[in-house]
C-alpha cells in the first residue's frame, strides 16, 4: 500500500529525475521535435513543488489532479497536455482515496493510457510515449499474474517500457512535428516515450 505522503515523495523524486535529465531529453527533442521536452517538463515538475505546501495531508485524487492541471498549465508542447491528462485521468480514478494498492495504480495507469490516446488522437506504433506506456502496463499486469510479486512486476514494467523507448527508434513518427520528417524520424527515440520510462523507474524504485 502507498499513502498520500509516499505519492508526495514520488513526485518530488520524478521532479528531480526530470532534471537531471532534461538536457538529454531535450537533445532527443531537437533531433525530432521541438527541442524542448526535457526544460519543458522540468518547469512543470519545478511548479508542480511549489504546490507541495498545499498537497499535505490531501487525498491522492487530489495530490494527482493538481499535478496534471500544473503540467497542463505550465509545460509547453504536447508534452503538457497529454502528461497533464494522464494525471488528471488518474487523480479522478483515486478521488477521495489516502492509499493505493497496485491494483488501483494499474487502474489509473489505464485511464492514463486512455487519457493520453483520446487527447493525443493516437495509439501505438506511431512513434509516440504510448509505445513505452502500453507495453508497460501489459509487462506488470502480466507479472503480476504469474509471479503475485509487485516488486517484480513494476521492474518488467520498466524493462518494458525502456524496450518501447528501443523499438520507437525503428518507426516512422506519425503525430506531432516529428510526423513532418517522415522516414527521417527512423533512427530516433521518442522524448516522451523516453520521458516516461525515467518517470515509471522512478515509481518502481519507491513501491
Amino acid at each position: 500500500m502507498i499513502n498520500q505522503y509516499k505519492v508526495l515523495q514520488i513526485i518530488r523524486q520524478i521532479g528531480n529525475k526530470i532534471n537531471e535529465h532534461k538536457d538529454f531529453l531535450t537533445e532527443l527533442d531537437n533531433v525530432i521535435g521541438d527541442g524542448d521536452h526535457g526544460i519543458n517538463m522540468a518547469r512543470g515538475f519545478a511548479e508542480v513543488e511549489k504546490k507541495f505546501p498545499t498537497l499535505e495531508g490531501k487525498d491522492i485524487g487530489t495530490i494527482l489532479k493538481t499535478v496534471g492541471m500544473t503540467l497542463v498549465s505550465t509545460v509547453g508542447g504536447a508534452s503538457g497536455p497529454l502528461y497533464g491528462t494522464a494525471f488528471m485521468k488518474a487523480g479522478a480514478a483515486l478521488t477521495g482515496k489516502s492509499e493505493m494498492d497496485i491494483n488501483d495504480f494499474l487502474n489509473v495507469f489505464q485511464q492514463a493510457i486512455e487519457g493520453v490516446m483520446q487527447r493525443g488522437r493516437s495509439t501505438t506504433g506511431e512513434k509516440t510515449m504510448l509505445d513505452a506506456m502500453v507495453p508497460a502496463k501489459e509487462a506488470i499486469e502480466k507479472t503480476l499474474a504469474d509471479t503475485n510479486d509487485v516488486k517484480k512486476a513494476m521492474e518488467a514494467g520498466v524493462a518494458a517500457a525502456k524496450e518501447g523507448v528501443e523499438y520507437t527508434k525503428t518507426i516512422i513518427a506519425k503525430k506531432g512535428r516529428a510526423s513532418y520528417l517522415g522516414e527521417r524520424s527512423i533512427g530516433h527515440q521518442d522524448p516522451g516515450a523516453t520521458s516516461f520510462a525515467l518517470i515509471l523507474e522512478v515509481i518502481a524504485s519507491m513501491v
